[in-house]
């Protein structure tokens, strides 16, 4: 089944931190990945009193189930050494699942598509580099990037 990720870090080696996610999701078996986005350098969101973040979008496939998908990338989180903290705040690794083949879910632990998704600019860009035909619930992922604030969002390799 077809799978999409946002990656974000904004703590240590923020570029290092994505690209060791990305290849624990394939070393795991989570997902074998065949579109990764350039690393982007975009402003804090949510909470703004925080270093800039480093993001990225990947699409793959999977044969897990939403839920095992949630639990997989959780681990993944948690074995590099994300600690809790509050929301939005700083963070080591961040590991969203954007969409999973055409499951709709919202409930309290898994929201597919992701609920913040079409607001990000920092999701959309990625995933429009990789992706520009998408359509999730409906909407193309290129289409909803030129309603949403894309200030700040670069590649990393731009400063």
């Amino acid at each position: 089944m077809r799978v999409g990720f946002g990656l974000g870090s904004n703590m240590g080696d923020k570029p290092a931190n994505i690209a060791r996610a990305l290849a624990m999701l394939e070393e795991r078996e989570v997902a074998q990945l065949h579109a990764v986005s350039r690393i982007y350098r975009t402003p804090p969101w949510g909470v703004l009193d925080q270093g800039d973040f480093a993001n990225a979008c990947a699409i793959g496939e999977t044969s897990l189930s939403p839920y095992e998908l949630l639990a997989a990338v959780k681990r993944i989180e948690a074995d590099m050494g994300r600690a809790p903290s509050r929301r939005w705040g700083p963070r080591l690794i961040d590991v969203d699942i954007l969409f999973l083949g055409d499951h709709t879910l919202d409930d309290r632990e898994l929201t597919l598509p992701h609920k913040e998704l079409f607001g990000r600019g920092f999701v959309l860009a990625p995933l429009v580099e990789i992706a520009p035909d998408l359509v999730l619930d409906g909407i193309p992922v290129k289409q909803a990037l030129t309603a949403v604030d894309v200030a700040g969002v670069r590649p990393w390799d731009e400063g």
